[in-house]
This record gives structure tokens, C-alpha cells and sequence, in this order.
């Protein structure tokens, strides 16, 4: 079967359709991510549909995989209508603000989409500095409570959990770059995609940063190409679990492979870092510790562990304090409050 942004929008209709027809729980649908941007929704052949449906009611599932075939699947959120019940306060949320913005509606049973999109757009605040800078400092305070949960854990004690909570730092510090220029990074293209927003922000240097943060200068593409074996069997043994992170899930193992795969064939090969590593972290956050023994030397290799534990958690602080600084700076320029002032 030929497969084409097209051919995946039209399977977000027939979806919305089918699903808002059987459960009238159901009032709105809309298709979000990738396919509804400017940028190709393909990466190493593979992509998911992002649909989300609003429900009445608050008693909903979080988040659903559903399989299409070995290289495309739906990843369906669920929400309720309640978490829209402000759109003021949506223009302040790093991540539904933008999910709002600008979506493909597919489904309405009432006038919900225009009333959320309305309170969220007007006078075309959503793109204010103000409101930028909120959302920002919104991810920054986020990154900075993993520092903190992080900075008391000794490297003895340090495991899978500690690393994804600096991993889940280090995308929040990010993102906080990232969203002075546009919406949240996504997980396959978030190294890809970051340079670019760095220099938007005028801080060119977060680049490197951001790489050395995970390891990258410790290891090249033929490392991650040798752990590759490792990851997928774990990804393929946590899928299995009850317990696991909704992101992995064995319709998603092509996604995340090919993926990977392809960004270590293209000209920064290590870009396939954050999508291997992360991806591998949430999977031994499920398994037994005796599963656990590969990522843990790969962990190691890269820094995140062991020994240099402690230089990666000031590291973070660091860069926490440049992001800081530099988000004063543009309040300063824009006659708006910095965050000591705040």
C-alpha cells in the first residue's frame, strides 16, 4: 500500500468518524503533530497519526497505540472538555496552547472548536512576548525540579529512574529554548530540529550543549549502531509489560528504529541519540534489574551514570542558569519582568 500524508489524514477522518459515531461521549476530534506542519511527516519511512478526542466527561483513557501496520500506527489522546475550559489560561500551557493553536478539526458535535480557538487567539496574544516568555518559563521551572530531585541522588543510587528524570530535565531545558521560536520539540527530530531553534534564540552555543548533556561527545554513530541489538530487545521486552511508558509499545518499535536508523545514515548521525536513549530509558524503567545490564554500560559509556553522574547534574544546573539569563534578557528588551522580578 502506498502511503501518503494524504492517505494517513483520510484514516484521521474515517477514524473520528467511526469512533464519535459509536460513542457520543465524543464531542470533538482534531488531527495534530506532523502531518497537519509544514514539514514531511516520514522519517525512515515510518510516522503515527496524532488524534485527539475531547470527551464530556472526565472518566477517559490517557493515551492509545493502535496499530495500522508495521510502520504506521494511530497515537490517540484522549482529553476532557473540562481541560478547555479556559482558553485564556491555554495560551500559558507549553504544550496544549500549541496543541490548540492551529490543529485540523475532523470532528465537532458542538460549537467547541470555535470557542477554544477564539479565547486562545484573540488580539493575537498567543505569539506575544509576554506569553512566550510565560510558556517558557513554565518549562524552565519544570526542568529545574528535576535538577533538584536529581542533585541528592549519589551515583551509587543513581538507576534507570534517575536518568529518565534527567532526560525528562534536559527535554524540559529544551523545549524552554525551543518554544522562543515555535512549538515543542517532538522525540524523533528533537536533536534534528533544536540547532535551529537555538539560533533563533540567538544562543547558538545551547547547541552543543544540549549534545554534550546526553553524551554525544563520548561516543559516534557506531557505538549506537553496536547498542542497537540491546535497545530493541529490551523495547521489544517492555513492550509486553503492563507497566510501561505508553510510548513504548510494539506497533511503535519500526517508528523508533527506522527512525533511528535513518538519522545515524544522515549527515549529523548523532542526532539519533536523544530518540535511542530516551526511548531505551522509559523501556528499562519497566524491566527487572537484571534486564537492565546493556543500557547501563551504554549509560555509563555516554556519562549518564557511574562516576560522572554528579558532572552531568551540574552540568544541567548550568545550563538551567544560561536559559534563565537569557529569558531575562528578552524580557528586559521587551519592557516585561525578569524572573527575579517576578
Amino acid at each position: 500500500m502506498r502511503v501518503t500524508r494524504e492517505s494517513l489524514i483520510r484514516i484521521a477522518k474515517e477514524t473520528s468518524q467511526e469512533r464519535a459515531f459509536n460513542d457520543r461521549d465524543i464531542v470533538a476530534a482534531y488531527l495534530t503533530g506532523s502531518l497537519v506542519s509544514d514539514k514531511d511527516p516520514m522519517l525512515g519511512g515510518t510516522a503515527d497519526i496524532d488524534l485527539v478526542f475531547v470527551h464530556d466527561t472526565k472518566n477517559i483513557v490517557g493515551r492509545e497505540i493502535v496499530k495500522l501496520t508495521p510502520d504506521f500506527h494511530l497515537d490517540i489522546g484522549h482529553r476532557a472538555k473540562s481541560d478547555f475550559k479556559s482558553p485564556r489560561e491555554l495560551r500559558t500551557d507549553p504544550f496544549l496552547g500549541y496543541e490548540m493553536y492551529d490543529p485540523m478539526l475532523l470532528y465537532q458535535r458542538e460549537k467547541f472548536f470555535e470557542f477554544v480557538q477564539a479565547g486562545l487567539r484573540a488580539g493575537f496574544e498567543f505569539h506575544a512576548p509576554s506569553l512566550v516568555l510565560q510558556r517558557c518559563r513554565k518549562l524552565l521551572a519544570e526542568a529545574r525540579k528535576g535538577w533538584i530531585d536529581l542533585s541528592d541522588i549519589s551515583p551509587e543510587k543513581a538507576g534507570p529512574l534517575q536518568v529518565k528524570q534527567f532526560l525528562r530535565a534536559v527535554n524540559y531545558a529544551g523545549n524552554a529554548v525551543a518554544e522562543l521560536s515555535g512549538g515543542p520539540l517532538t522525540e524523533r527530530r528533537f536533536l534534528l530540529e533544536f540547532p535551529a531553534r537555538a539560533q533563533a534564540a540567538e544562543r547558538s552555543e545551547f547547541t552543543a550543549t544540549m549534545f554534550n548533556l546526553i553524551g554525544a561527545s563520548r561516543v559516534d554513530a557506531s557505538a549506537l549502531s553496536r547498542w542497537l541489538t540491546e535497545w530493541k530487545t529490551d523495547f521489544t521486552a517492555a513492550a509486553q509489560t503492563p507497566k510501561v511508558d505508553a510510548r513504548i509499545h510494539a506497533a511503535r518499535l519500526n517508528y523508533y528504529e527506522k527512525a533511528i536508523q535513518t538519522l545515524l545514515e544522515g549527515e549529523t548521525p548523532l542526532t539519533a541519540l536523544w530518540p535511542f536513549i530516551h526511548s531505551w530509558t522509559l523501556s528499562v524503567n519497566a524491566l527487572d534489574t537484571a534486564q537492565t545490564k546493556h543500557w547501563q554500560a551504554a549509560c555509563e559509556q555516554l556519562g549518564l551514570l557511574g562516576k560522572d553522574y554528579p558532572e552531568r547534574v551540574s552540568q544541567i544546573d548550568e545550563y538551567l542558569d544560561q536559559i534563565e539569563v537569557r529569558l531575562d534578557e528578552i524580557a528586559v528588551a521587551n519592557g516585561l519582568e525578569t524572573s527575579t522580578s517576578i
